[in-house]
């Protein structure tokens, strides 16, 4: 008997480093995932560059990345944690300096997966904090909606940057 294909769907990972050569980490991350079966195709914004969150410590290289995938959330979640072991990630101080930080921000169309378990939160719990996701994301996907509170994560974005000071 054959089994179904599984139905693609699409999500969002964000991609940081800031140890080592960040840009060329990420574009193997990049590659890692395009690699891999279950994940049909990886378009990723522009990298730049971030201050960081957090302790004292150099400069992010950021960026987010749309994938076409076959993956349910958690086993995208162990596909991201092996990249990430494979680009020897350490994790020891929270927010503290790393080779690679893959997240899964969004999942499912339209990035409209909720998931709320130990081990995995969807949306990703910080993801309308944070400039250096909210920009590259709505590079590559302006309409998408925060699936919680329906709102456009435009509106988090322009609220971020409005309370920036002037330099």
């Amino acid at each position: 008997m054959l089994l179904p294909n599984p139905p693609v769907t699409t999500a969002w990972i964000g991609l940081g480093a800031n140890l080592g050569d960040p840009a060329a980490t990420l574009a193997r991350a990049l590659e890692a995932l395009a690699a891999t079966p279950g994940i049909a195709r990886v378009t990723p914004s522009a990298f730049i560059r971030t201050e960081p969150v957090g302790p004292r410590q150099p400069r992010y290289t950021n960026a987010v990345a749309r994938l076409q995938t076959t993956l349910a959330p958690a086993p995208l979640l162990e596909v991201l944690q092996t990249v990430e072991h494979g680009l020897h990630r350490v994790r020891s101080l929270r927010w503290g300096p790393r080779t690679v930080d893959l997240d899964l921000l969004l999942h499912g169309p339209r990035g409209q997966t909720i998931v709320r378990t130990p081990r995995l939160t969807l949306p990703h719990p910080e993801l309308h904090l944070r400039t250096f996701v909210l920009g590259p994301l709505l590079a590559l996907d302006p309409g998408l909606l925060h699936p919680v509170t329906g709102r456009p994560l435009a509106t988090y974005l322009d609220a971020l940057t409005s309370a920036l000071p002037l330099l």
